[in-house]
């Protein structure tokens, strides 16, 4: 199996997996290939950084369990600190945002729940907004 990145003609880069090079070929002359985030089929291979792989003697290098939970810890409350000073908006949260890019409404900290495809529009549209790296539960359903 080979690995290749991949540029759509939108500019969209992604990583797909063939037998071969031979079948990456045959397969985009096919037009089998596609572009996963908007179904583009004109693709061609991507610049790539070479895989250097390091020496095997970096163990040392490897995060170990103490640090990740320090890590994980630390990025957990990190996350908090920013959610109680922002308010929770549930699902109209790309709605809101967006509003408040154009400056319909007042900018605040807002968070909330977006689908992945209005995620998508609000990156597109310039709209600055990033995902939580870790599961929030709403307000609503705390007991």
């Amino acid at each position: 199996m080979i690995v290749f990145d991949l540029k759509c003609g939108t500019g969209h880069v992604f990583e797909a997996w063939f037998g071969s090079s031979a079948a990456y070929e045959a397969q985009r002359a096919a037009r089998q290939v596609e572009c996963p985030l908007c179904g583009d089929a004109e693709v061609a291979k991507a610049v790539m950084a070479p895989a250097v792989s390091g020496k095997g003697n970096r163990v040392a290098d490897a995060p170990t369990p103490a640090r990740m939970k320090a890590m994980m810890t630390m990025l957990a409350s990190k996350q908090a600190e920013l959610l109680a000073s922002s308010r929770w908006v549930g699902g109209a949260f790309a709605d809101r945002a967006r509003a408040m890019h154009l400056g319909d409404e007042a900018p605040e900290p807002i968070h909330g729940q977006a689908s992945l495809a209005e995620a998508r529009a609000l990156v597109e549209d310039g709209v600055a907004v990033l995902p939580l790296p870790l599961p929030v539960t709403p307000p609503d359903t705390i007991n």
